[in-house]
């Protein structure tokens, strides 16, 4: 496959480092880990080794200081490949939580957590959703209390990637209950301190391999130089943060559409109906078309979205209607894919099952497909 850059030969380099990686190191445990419910913590510290991890993230900082583009391959190549359970692990920790810390964090921060980061050393999660808040921010609970020169956390978070591996995560609290969004704040808060606690891994219908935990803040003391950006500022700072969130989603949809129809193309013109190929029916040929025509017609609009975000002019509607149009997209991609395995595709030995099973959530965290429907309408009609 293509991209808007495949004509530079470093990247397509990369690329074909990538699909090794993901051959030799990935493809022959994914199935053990999948049933074991997490990955192990070696992978992270392979996937830096390799400089798969926070490649955009500046060399300074342990990262390669490569283009944008060197950072979506690897959402790009995992998802397409059926691993959509590291591709969301991957997402969170190289193309949410570390970027949240560089662009946000003061120098003592960045140089804390970002380095260990791109080694693999320290995993990053992101602390928002809630347990009675859902996708409503403004609705969390989760406060921290000024005392001295600390903050006192307490409360809980729920459906948190990576909850079980994170060495930090950038949390979202209420400073101040009665401001509304300007009452929010984020910390990155080190995981070892006490008053924090991980919860059970959640148990899912997909993304098996993707640890999704719960946490939990005891009275958590935490040092006023961990307070990310501005306080008062957290919900600010979401929406700046929100776009490559998005489009990471975004991108990884298509990209997993297209490796189910890959293993779509490769089941049909082998398996035999009637005396011929299912291929050659009429009705498999029409739905292969379809499917790729609706891919490649996304594909280019979230090549647009990326060459934005690289000029830095993504804004946040324009990132959730990439989200929202891809993800849907997936869903019907890898349902009429699994459809045209008929009974095999429904078996868990048929790779496409799990493409199936996989790409539901996408259309939920990240900001549900209705919510980034209300984002876009208010962009047209208001509130």
């Amino acid at each position: 496959m293509k991209t808007m850059t495949a004509g530079n030969e470093e990247l397509d380099l990369f690329r074909d480092n990538v699909r090794r990686f993901l051959t030799d190191e990935v493809e022959p445990h994914y199935e053990s880990w999948e049933k074991a419910g997490i990955f192990p913590k070696e992978l992270y510290l392979a996937l830096g080794a390799n400089g798969l991890l926070c490649v955009d993230q500046p060399e300074e900082y342990g990262g390669s200081g490569a283009p944008f583009a060197f950072s979506m391959v690897v959402i790009e190549e995992v998802s397409r490949m059926g691993f959509l359970a590291l591709a969301s692990n991957l997402t969170v920790h190289s193309d949410i939580a570390a970027p949240y810390i560089l662009h946000l964090g003061s120098e003592e921060q960045k140089r804390k957590y970002l380095p260990r980061m791109a080694s693999g050393e320290c995993i990053g999660a992101i602390g928002m959703t809630e347990p009675g808040a859902g996708s409503d921010l403004q609705g969390m609970k989760t406060s921290a209390t000024a005392d001295g020169d600390h903050f006192v956390v307490n409360g809980s978070k729920t459906f948190i990637t990576n909850g079980q591996h994170a060495g930090v995560v950038v949390l979202a609290t209420k400073t101040d209950p009665k401001a509304g969004a300007k009452g929010t704040t984020l910390f990155t808060v080190d995981t070892a301190l006490p008053g924090f606690k991980r919860g059970r891994n959640l148990d899912k219908i997909g993304l098996h391999s993707a640890d999704t935990s719960e946490l939990f803040f005891d009275n958590l003391r935490i040092h006023a130089s961990e307070v990310l950006g501005r306080v008062g500022g957290g919900f600010g700072h979401l929406i700046d943060e929100l776009p490559r969130e998005r489009l990471a989603l975004a991108i990884s949809a298509v990209w997993h559409a297209q490796g189910a129809l890959d293993k779509t193309i490769d089941y049909v013109t082998q398996r035999k109906a009637f005396g011929a190929s299912i291929a050659s029916l009429q009705n498999t040929r029409f739905e292969l078309a379809k499917m790729k025509t609706d891919i490649e017609v996304h594909r280019a609009f979230i090549e647009k979205c990326a060459a934005q975000y690289a000029e830095g002019t993504l804004d946040p509607v324009t990132g959730a209607m990439a989200k929202l149009a891809t993800t849907e997209l997936e869903g019907r991609v890898t349902d009429a894919c699994l459809q045209l395995f008929g009974g095999y595709g429904y078996m868990t030995e048929y790779p496409i099952s799990r493409y199936w099973t996989d790409a539901r959530i996408q259309r939920i965290y990240g900001g549900t497909s209705e919510i980034m429907k209300e984002i876009i309408a208010r962009s047209l009609v208001g509130r």
